[in-house]
């Protein structure tokens, strides 16, 4: 989009426990739909990298790593969106867990679809921050 601003495009299902889940059938069909176009926003800064969600239906770790492989970018500085974590199984939410702890951003900016619990337990590793409608950064 800008020489700082990049859209990731469709992103690989390379973590086991994340983005597997399905969203009703294709076109009527009795294939499942995985919502495969599942897209989300880099911003590159001197310092790292920010990642911009929507849904995160491909898995936030998932987008995470997309962003790191396109950018050439290992350091993520912030998180912000929605992270797909509502009701998560255990195992995913254990992995996303795991996955942040490693990462060890700035903040995350855990919002829609992403529940309480979630929230909780993400915040045992890393800095969360309260995000709604209004927020400036």
């Amino acid at each position: 989009m800008t020489e700082n601003l990049i859209f990731l495009g469709q992103i690989p299902r390379t973590n086991d426990f994340e983005g597997i889940t399905s969203f009703g059938r294709k076109d009527g069909s009795n294939e499942a739909d995985r919502v495969i176009e599942d897209s989300a926003l880099v911003y590159k800064t001197s310092k790292g990298l920010v990642i911009i969600t929507g849904c995160s239906h491909a898995g936030i770790c998932n987008i995470i790593e997309y962003a790191r492989k396109v950018c050439k970018d290992q350091t993520i500085l912030d998180v912000i969106g929605g992270f797909h974590l509502l009701n998560p199984s255990k195992r995913q939410l254990e992995g996303t867990i795991s996955y942040f702890k490693d990462l060890c951003p700035n903040s995350v900016y855990a919002g829609h679809c992403t529940d309480l619990a979630s929230k909780i337990a993400l915040s045992r590793v890393v800095n969360i921050k309260e995000v709604g409608v209004g927020l400036c950064l």
